[in-house]
């Protein structure tokens, strides 16, 4: 069972797709991840972009820690259709919780290169494991401004926190100029690697 752990909307259950294209994140998991970034003052008020979104735990557990928008960007409908639902979880069925949440049909690297979103302080990447290092290395790029794939506007506010979710053993993700990586966190089969994009 996957549930939202803490917040307005805490204790809550979420839907999964069916299958198992989907591999929800761990509550352990996204405790952890959450008790850090709540001690940076990274979730409150923060405007938020969960790609490969699956059922949208990560980014519906922002939400309901005291995000004012989170956008839910997966390309599979099974999930497109989970996540929909699990929004109504956070914002209730007339979308009025306090929140915005939008749940986009797209793939992660096409949303990317549109014109019409962000700036986003939190991005939260929870990419399925076999995607390579190469595509990966690539969706990093376009989400800070480089490579040959861009938006040409701004994706990351001032300060943004990049979350990249990976299999303990796969190598730090090739963060591209302008992102600063930290140390890695490990929790078992999971590892949490994270950048801060730097000051101009």
């Amino acid at each position: 069972m996957t549930r939202i752990i803490s917040g307005s909307a805490g204790g809550r259950r979420l839907v999964t797709p069916p299958g198992d294209a989907t591999r929800p994140t761990s509550d352990r998991v996204r405790e952890a991840l959450f008790s850090m970034l709540e001690a940076r003052g990274a979730v409150a008020g923060a405007r938020v972009l969960d790609l490969f979104a699956g059922s949208g735990a990560l980014g519906l557990e922002a939400a309901s820690r005291g995000a004012v928008a989170v956008t839910l960007v997966d390309s599979a409908p099974p999930a497109v259709a989970a996540a929909r639902s699990n929004a109504t979880v956070v914002t209730g069925p007339s979308g009025q919780g306090g929140v915005r949440v939008d749940v986009v049909r797209s793939t992660a690297l096409r949303y990317l290169t549109r014109p019409d979103v962000g700036p986003f302080d939190l991005v939260l990447l929870d990419p399925p494991y076999p995607l390579g290092e190469d595509d990966l290395a690539e969706h990093l790029a376009a989400l800070a401004g480089h490579g040959p794939v861009v938006s040409g506007h701004g994706l990351l506010a001032d300060g943004a926190l990049v979350v990249v979710e990976r299999s303990a053993r796969s190598p730090q993700p090739r963060w591209p100029a302008g992102l600063v990586a930290e140390p890695v966190r490990r929790y078992g089969e999971t590892a949490l690697w994270t950048a801060e994009r730097a000051a101009p």
